[in-house]
């Protein structure tokens, strides 16, 4: 699994890939939109971003997987936003936008989980690497 540094490395250069290409780098990541989702952190009570993939988009609703790449524990943004679901979207770099989020319930995430697997493999692989089952995340307007 990668590391915190490591990740904080990897969000680093997406976002540079972003703001120096104007966007035309990075607005997509293994075939889904990206996105970046900024919370506010439970412990420091600041605005934390992290750059993320959408495997469902749509006009009201993302969805977001909380996978950490199949590590054992929960992503930090997932354990912030789970203390406080009123975060902000900018998707593909465009505007931010105010949203709410909470965690697919057990019936959506065996709906939405399906489709997930199918645009991107990897979150399957993910779910066989850990115990935890990895929430699926939703996003929608404020």
């Amino acid at each position: 699994m990668p590391s915190d540094l490591q990740l904080k490395i990897m969000n680093g250069v997406h976002r540079a890939l972003l703001a120096v290409t104007g966007g035309r780098i990075g607005k997509t990541v293994m075939g889904m939109p990206s996105l970046e989702l900024t919370t506010i952190g439970r412990k420091s009570g600041q605005p934390r971003s992290v750059m993320l993939t959408a495997p469902i988009l749509e006009e009201d609703r993302i969805v977001v997987v909380a996978s950490r790449g199949g590590d054992p524990t929960h992503p930090a943004w997932f354990l912030n936003l789970r203390d406080n679901p009123e975060v902000e979207v900018a998707v593909q770099n465009g505007p931010r936008t105010p949203m709410i989020a909470r965690v697919a319930t057990e019936a959506e995430r065996a709906d939405l989980w399906p489709q997930v697997v199918a645009t991107y493999k990897g979150y399957g692989d993910y779910q066989t690497k850990t115990t935890r089952e990895i929430p699926l995340v939703l996003l929608t307007p404020r």
